[in-house]
């Protein structure tokens, strides 16, 4: 069974939403389909050159990850998802910006000269970070650390502010906010999207962005919760 208390998990938005988890002891991923709700037969797998181009060799340092789409007006021909993985190479934090359509990466930056900048100070303590998607706020972006506070980073404002997680901040979390591991988000197209957080001692929990509370959990970490998931 996969070590449940040292993986990353992370979304995708390009094609199938999914969830990919990375496994950093033994440097394998899965693939979790969040319409067909399992993991294809076909995983777990090595994460390799041939299946994350240019980013493979860091994926064991991998800290946390999560999606954008039309972050970047750049971008010609419609190619606008993107995964963002950051990382440490040694002791320096790192993301790498990952083009899920063309499936390869684009270039890996220093935080601290990237888009991401603002949260530098603080990426030693983030276990978790995702596009917290609210009407009137484009790229709102919240990033949840170990020390049970989280930031909120208003791109287009370029303003990042830092609080403590609390039963009026994040109600229903603050009773597990020392104890999270990682976060994917499901991006569900017809309801409020829904949070993925990882606990340790194998639970997790549901909490609804757009509404701001927690959904529902914690949940055990099984094979009826997320079929597939636990094969070697």
């Amino acid at each position: 069974m996969p070590n449940f208390n040292n993986f990353v998990a992370t979304d995708w938005r390009s094609g199938k939403d999914r969830i990919y988890f990375f496994f950093k002891d033994t440097n394998k991923y899965t693939r979790f389909d969040l319409g067909d709700r399992q993991v294809p037969d076909s995983f777990p797998r090595e994460t390799t050159q041939y299946a994350w181009p240019g980013f493979h060799e860091n994926a064991e340092h991998l800290r946390f990850g999560f999606t954008t789409t039309g972050l970047d007006t750049r971008i010609a021909g419609g190619s606008d998802d993107f995964s963002w993985f950051f990382y440490y190479d040694g002791k320096t934090p790192m993301v790498c910006k990952y083009d899920q359509d063309q499936d390869k990466t684009l270039n890996n930056y220093r935080v601290e000269n990237s888009i991401w900048a603002p949260i530098f100070p603080y990426f030693e303590r983030i276990v978790a970070g995702t596009w917290w998607q609210l009407t009137g706020k484009k790229f709102l972006f919240r990033f949840l650390l170990n020390d049970g506070h989280y930031l909120s980073f208003d791109y287009q404002k370029n303003r990042l502010t830092h609080e403590e997680i609390t039963a009026t901040s994040m109600p229903g979390l603050e009773r597990f906010k020392h104890r999270i591991i990682t976060a994917a988000q499901n991006d569900r197209t017809f309801a409020d999207s829904f949070y993925y957080i990882f606990l340790n001692r194998g639970q997790f929990l549901i909490y609804n962005i757009q509404q701001n509370h927690l959904h529902s959990g914690p949940h055990g970490m099984n094979d009826e919760a997320w079929p597939g998931l636990f094969r070697d």
